[in-house]
């Protein structure tokens, strides 16, 4: 963009590198040939450069495009002075000020002008000096092939420029060899041909002034100011301050639900700043809240278009495309359609991974799923699905008959499963189906599926006796045998006369009480002891500070450990520490028990 090459110019000139500043310029200029700022610009950097030619052209170029600017007079003043026509100069200064009369820089260069104009004593060496006066030694010195490099050595351009400007000082500049080249070419004279003159050092000084002082210290060369804010700068300067402003007036009026205002705030902003797409993002979340999603998707696009033409921070596309997302998500609700904001949400993400956007693509495609099971539900192929995958209604663990089809009966568990969630996709709802999945995951050892297939069952169906089996089933090879107690207790609440519960009660109540006559062994004891140290429910009983204190009663004060007893909440919580075999400490009016671990240990358990 031309504004992005402008300011890689302003920049170099700042630093001193005034032919990557006139390269710059260049490029901005074949961006926008009709800027006058950029010619102007560019006869700067020309001018530091001592190529007054071209400077002039782009100044003269800069007053044809914007004859009312007084900057573009000031470049052609300096451009002209550079080339030794202190009366071009003056009137190009002259004329600056007629439209700007109080600008310091055409009064410095009009002074400087004037000051070279002056004639100057006709004698000697001013005489002959005043060849160097006229246009036409640039030129004469380019069609000369000995003199031209001279051009494009600092040193003598500054010497030229001396005598341009005071013509007495050319005798302080005649054992130059060059000076006598350009001086003898000046006045048509031939100088015996040996090339080339020696050229001397670079950058060799001048021979000091012992003829006559100078009368005046030398004039400043015309340093033009490429960073000097033009009108237009300024003006889009006021114009993007304005823009801050009506945002910030628009944000307070969305904190405080004034939706109406704040859209006029950051529409005006819009008006007055179009490279800033924030404006845009910004009334986009307003019509959101608004509800009027089609604005808001509206504006939206239209911000990711401009973010794209100004190369906007991904972060800005992303807010953009996220926030589009949301309003087709809030759409989709209504139009069972969430495909264009699943994707809307994947485009946010590849310009940029932000949290919150990875959480609204989730959720979009989670509410997805669920529409989609509401309309794959049909009651008729799920139980088609249930029937070839087959029904199993003895309990698969406790009880070895089984009445299952034909995949369970091959023993083709993973078949089984795959049949079981098919049906429950088109009908979630049958606690029947997730009780047979919940077999099937027994007999392929994943605990916790079935575990889980088992409670989805009983929260269905909370008469089911066939979940609670299921469940207390697992949690009994799971080694839980309190809870599976609890489970099958359940189950009898719903079904008292069920044999199988009732059987499962009896199988836990006998490992339970093995476990108190310490008739496990001790891998059995120590497997034991761990399993209940990560239960939530014996952790909670631990740090209980009541509890705390039951157990140190015990040890220290029987006494008190009778009160407690008659707390029927403490003595559940006691024997719930048996069940699990954390404590078997002796209790009053029963006989010793071999304990898995002792009490001072358990004591020091809970104070750690």
């Amino acid at each position: 963009m031309a504004d992005e090459a402008k300011a890689k110019g302003n920049a170099a000139f700042s630093a001193g590198r005034f032919e990557e500043a006139a390269a710059h310029f260049t490029d901005a200029i074949a961006l926008a040939p009709d800027n006058h700022v950029l010619y102007s610009n560019r006869s700067a950097a020309y001018a530091s450069l001592h190529r007054y030619p071209e400077a002039l052209a782009d100044a003269e170029r800069t007053v044809a495009l914007r004859p009312d600017w007084a900057k573009g007079y000031s470049r052609l003043g300096a451009a002209r002075l550079g080339l030794g026509d202190a009366a071009g100069a003056v009137a190009a200064y002259e004329k600056g000020l007629a439209l700007e009369p109080s600008n310091g820089a055409l009064k410095d260069g009009l002074a400087h002008a004037r000051q070279a104009r002056r004639p100057a004593p006709a004698s000697g060496a001013d005489a002959i000096g005043k060849v160097f006066q006229g246009p036409e030694l640039w030129s004469r010195m380019a069609a000369d092939p000995t003199t031209r490099p001279y051009l494009d050595q600092p040193d003598f351009m500054r010497m030229l420029r001396d005598v341009q400007r005071n013509p007495s000082s050319l005798n302080n500049y005649l054992s130059d060899p060059r000076m006598v080249q350009v001086l003898s070419l000046m006045l048509n004279l031939r100088l015996p041909n040996n090339d080339a003159p020696p050229r001397p050092p670079a950058q060799s000084p001048p021979p000091q002034q012992q003829h006559q002082p100078e009368t005046k210290a030398r004039e400043p060369e015309p340093e033009p100011e490429p960073m000097e804010v033009t009108e237009e700068e300024k003006e889009r300067k006021e114009r993007k301050a304005a823009a801050q402003e009506e945002k910030e007036a628009g944000n307070a009026a969305y904190k405080k639900k004034d939706f109406e205002t704040a859209i006029q705030h950051y529409t005006k902003a819009m008006e007055l700043d179009d490279e800033d797409v924030s404006y845009l993002t910004n009334r986009a979340a307003v019509y959101l809240e608004m509800g009027k999603y089609d604005e808001c998707i509206n504006d939206c696009d239209k911000a990711v278009e401009r973010g794209r033409e100004l190369h906007a921070d991904f972060k800005i596309i992303s807010r953009a495309l996220t926030r589009k997302g949301t309003a087709l998500a809030k759409i989709a609700k209504c139009f069972k359609d969430y495909d264009v904001a699943i994707e809307t949400y994947q485009k946010a993400l590849t310009e940029h991974r932000n949290p919150d956007t990875l959480k609204k693509l989730n959720d979009a495609e989670r509410a997805k799923k669920e529409l989609e099971q509401q309309e794959y539900y049909d009651p008729k192929i799920a139980d088609e699905e249930r029937e070839k995958g087959g029904d199993e209604d003895e309990t698969l663990i406790l009880v070895h008959s089984c009445a299952g089809n034909e995949f369970f009966k091959q023993q083709k568990y993973p078949e089984a499963v795959k049949h079981y969630s098919e049906a429950l996709r088109r009908n979630p709802k049958d606690p029947r189906v997730y009780s047979n999945r919940a077999a099937c995951y027994t007999k392929l050892g994943a605990m916790p599926e079935g575990l889980k297939d088992a409670e989805k069952c009983i929260e269905l169906d909370p008469t089911f006796s066939k979940g609670y089996t299921r469940k207390g089933a697992i949690q009994f090879f799971m080694k839980e045998y309190d809870k599976a107690l609890e489970t099958y207790q359940a189950g009898l609440k719903h079904d008292p006369n069920n044999q199988e519960l009732l059987d499962g009660v009896r199988r836990c109540v006998q490992r339970i009480n093995k476990a108190s006559r310490g008739e496990l062994s001790q891998e059995e004891l120590q497997e034991r002891q761990n399993k209940a140290m990560q239960d939530p429910e014996i952790q909670n009983i631990l740090k209980d500070p009541i509890m705390q204190q039951v157990l140190t009663d015990f040890q220290e004060n029987p006494k008190a450990a009778q009160a407690h007893l008659k707390n029927p909440g403490v003595m559940q919580k006691i024997q719930k520490l048996k069940n699990d075999g954390v404590l078997c400490r002796k209790m009053p009016n029963q006989s010793p028990e071999k304990c898995l671990i002792s009490h001072h240990d358990l004591i020091v358990a809970i104070r750690k």
